[in-house]
């Protein structure tokens, strides 16, 4: 395929969804990423589309929200390994909110599987994924339904929520800084969103790496309010989604990729590289120093049972 070609199929496909990754573009095309990408730098020096982390939107994309059925085709491997890891942190009899969004839904359809549970949400779509789970409680929010994300919105979803109180709150946006935490293009879903944070005891957010040093237009989750972040892990060129990944290490978010364990947890190791995977699980308390779980040595073990013993004996004599 011609460069002329190749572009004007990222064009299209990008005016068809409103945002697309590169993995998809390069998939589609038939391409590397690394062609990929020379050819959406060319388009958005014509004005034709805006270049996002991982991905291309139309132009004008800080305000634009796309609708399900585009979000539903985006990272659609992604979201599912970042669901299957987020399902893992809810544990059987516990009750959480679950926000709108295409990657929570994933996370729904998982949760289906956890006994005892209870699940507050203003999403029709995570209420469907749940609505015949046995043995899990779904709890609608009101409100007016916004059509284009199948949410429930506004005063009566907010007001529905006061005195709530759960254990995690799992939330997905348009776009996530270090800078300003997760963002979303629509004021009401914002709104709503941070009456579901003010619920949890801790937040949990789910963002892929095509989310990663966005910015949209309404803040949801300040960075110093999100406990963890899910996400999957970048494509090795990556760099700026890997900076990103430090910067909110360093303000002290918890960091899971999806397939690779705990990235990092605070600021340590992982400036200018990218996270070990076979490093040791640090350990973060918010406001105090990050500990790393080591093995003691076997003669310090045998020394503490030695002397366990000899009092012992002690006591029988």
């Amino acid at each position: 395929m011609f460069a002329a070609e190749r572009r004007q199929l990222i064009l299209e496909m990008v005016r068809a969804n409103g945002a697309v990754s590169l993995r998809e573009l390069a998939r589609v095309v038939q391409t590397s990423e690394v062609t990929v990408r020379r050819d959406v730098r060319a388009l958005e020096a014509e004005g034709l589309l805006d270049r996002r982390h991982g991905g291309a939107v139309l132009p004008g994309g800080f305000t634009r929200e796309s609708g399900f059925p585009q979000k539903s085709h985006l990272a659609t491997a992604e979201k599912t390994a970042i669901a299957d890891v987020a399902a893992g942190l809810v544990e059987e009899g516990e009750a959480v909110v679950v926000g709108a969004g295409t990657t929570t839904q994933e996370l729904a359809r998982r949760l289906a599987r956890v006994p005892g549970l209870t699940v507050v949400t203003n999403s029709l779509l995570v209420a469907q994924a749940l609505a015949h789970a046995n043995r899990v409680e779904v709890v609608m929010t009101g409100g007016t339904l916004r059509g284009s994300n199948y949410a429930l919105v506004g005063s009566g979803a907010e007001q529905s929520l006061q005195g709530l109180r759960v254990s995690r709150a799992f939330l997905s946006g348009s776009g996530l800084t270090a800078e300003r935490g997760l963002s979303t293009s629509n004021m009401l879903s914002a709104s709503v969103d941070r009456a579901l944070v003010q619920a949890a005891a801790e937040v949990v957010v789910l963002a892929d790496h095509t989310k990663l040093g966005t910015d949209t237009m309404f803040q949801t989750v300040p960075t110093d309010v999100m406990t963890r972040l899910v996400t999957d892990e970048p494509p090795p060129h990556d760099d700026r989604a890997a900076t990103e990944l430090q910067a909110l290490a360093d303000q002290g978010v918890q960091i899971t990729v999806a397939g690779g364990g705990v990235a990092a947890s605070g600021g340590d190791g992982m400036a200018g590289r990218r996270p070990r995977r076979d490093s040791p699980l640090p350990v973060q308390r918010r406001g105090g120093p990050t500990a790393q779980l080591r093995s003691a040595p076997a003669s310090l073990l045998e020394q503490q049972a030695g002397e366990r013993a000899r009092v012992a004996d002690m006591r029988r004599r």
